[in-house]
């Protein structure tokens, strides 16, 4: 077993640690949560695995960042927050920023994962994701959240979804996204605009599965694309019309995928 590595940071992150098993990592993406990201399968993924989900800073119960976010530091975090569920090895499944997360884990600890699921990611911000983090910046500073919530929720639906939606449920759920905003999502997109992993993908060993929503409209599929044919003996697979934040059916084609990926992973 990997011994554990002491020079790594103990933060007050808040982490979700549930079920029994090999050790899952999640890392979840920009403005989400381990609940909103990974939600409609943390039961069954903690029926074999155990589940250490820490947040970021300003999500959760995770205090707000002091500092402007670094991928190294919170990549180191998240390491920490697993050795400290007891896990010195472990599987990362990664969303969104959560894969450039989960790349630069397995690049500065190699020795510890054993695998990687990368969904809906990116290796750096293609120009659609780079002004939506421009303009989420912008509007929080100026505290129209209104309109922060409005882009986000847009971002995050399908184009089918957009045109079938009505008009009074698209208004419902921009207002869910407003009270589900964290106080650290603006820093959360200030760390997508200066994401930057492509240097990292070649370097990697662990087993990877890349997932790309095909009906993404705020990371681009084709960014999936590059992750993918930059990390060494990756696996694709498309999710055809899923947004951006997966529906409850495309989340359950996603788990079947996942499942059939991790009985691969030897233990």
């Amino acid at each position: 077993m990997t011994p554990p590595d002491h020079s790594l940071p103990s933060p007050p992150l808040d982490v979700t640690v549930r079920g029994s098993g090999p050790g899952l990592l999640l890392a979840h993406g920009a403005g989400g949560s381990i609940a909103s990201n990974f939600g409609h399968v943390l039961g069954d993924l903690a029926e074999h695995h155990t589940l250490v989900g820490p947040h970021y800073p300003g999500a959760g119960g995770s205090p707000v960042a002091t500092e402007p976010l670094n991928l190294d530091d919170l990549a180191d975090q998240l390491v920490a927050a697993a050795i400290g569920a007891g896990r010195e090895s472990f599987a990362v499944l990664g969303e969104s920023l959560g894969c450039a997360v989960a790349v630069r884990i397995a690049s500065r600890h190699p020795e510890r994962v054993r695998a990687l699921v990368l969904t809906a990611g990116f290796p750096v911000a293609d120009p659609v994701l780079a002004l939506a983090a421009r303009l989420i910046k912008s509007a929080a500073a100026a505290g129209r959240w209104d309109d922060v919530a409005r882009l986000a929720h847009l971002s995050c639906m399908s184009p089918t979804d957009l045109a079938d939606v009505e008009p009074a449920d698209l208004e419902a759920g921009v207002a869910r996204t407003l009270a589900g905003i964290p106080p650290g999502m603006p820093d959360h997109f200030d760390l997508v605009s200066r994401v930057d992993v492509r240097a990292d993908l070649g370097k990697l060993s662990a087993p990877t599965l890349v997932i790309a929503p095909t009906g993404d409209r705020l990371v681009l599929p084709q960014s999936s694309h590059r992750l993918a044919a930059g990390i060494p003996d990756a696996t694709l697979i498309e999710l055809p019309g899923a947004a951006h934040i997966l529906s409850e059916a495309d989340r359950a084609t996603w788990l079947c995928h996942v499942r059939e990926f991790l009985a691969t992973v030897p233990a």
